[in-house]
């Protein structure tokens, strides 16, 4: 398996159906479902699924949709991309760096949606930097036409078979909004508070 394409640019990784099987761009997705609309995401609503917006203090900006579904917790957040490479490999060696910087541990696999980083990650329990566990976290990536979704998984999904399933699926499921104002790679696609019910 190559890194790069014949001009030398990182590949775009991606599941091979992703245009049908997600997640999916703007252009491809079914304009008669009933979308939460977060301006750069949209998330298709479902049984048992909890959505959070993670707002950044000083900026008041939000940087992430957190989705909480099948006891775990999938964090997702778009990024631009180039049209022609993508971000995911280049991406993943980062997220490698910063888990071993943190003393914690860090291995690739393949998973259903393409390469993924299983991380163990050292968090404090209580404020108590003596007191430290472990947590278990899923990077997923796809990178996807002019754009780059990036996961991460918490919680069962991590290592239960059948919660690992619903929320891969959900992650499919989701549909990102590139909007046409040229943006530089790795900037975030902006995210939005969704419309209350009632109002256009």
């Amino acid at each position: 398996m190559t890194d790069v394409t014949p001009e030398n640019l990182p590949r775009k990784a991606a599941p091979a159906e992703r245009e049908t099987t997600g997640p999916f761009d703007d252009s491809e997705a079914n304009p008669v479902r009933p979308y939460i609309d977060l301006g750069g995401i949209k998330v298709l609503p479902r049984e048992g699924l909890n959505l959070r917006l993670e707002v950044e203090e000083q900026t008041k900006r939000i940087v992430a949709v957190g989705l909480d579904y099948a006891d775990s917790t999938l964090q997702i957040q778009p990024f631009a991309a180039p049209r022609t490479s993508g971000l995911w490999d280049e991406t993943r060696e980062q997220i490698k760096a910063q888990v071993k910087q943190q003393g914690g541990r860090v291995e690739e696999r393949e998973g259903p949606l393409g390469a993924e980083l299983l991380a163990e990650v050292p968090v404090t329990v209580g404020g108590d930097s003596s007191q430290s566990a472990k947590r278990l976290a899923r990077f997923v990536g796809v990178d996807g036409p002019r754009w780059f979704l990036r996961g991460v998984i918490g919680g069962s999904a991590t290592s239960d078979v059948e919660a690992a399933a619903k929320v891969e699926d959900l992650f499919r499921s989701l549909v990102v909004v590139r909007g046409n104002t040229p943006m530089p790679p790795r900037d975030l696609i902006p995210l939005k508070m969704p419309a209350t019910p009632g109002t256009a």
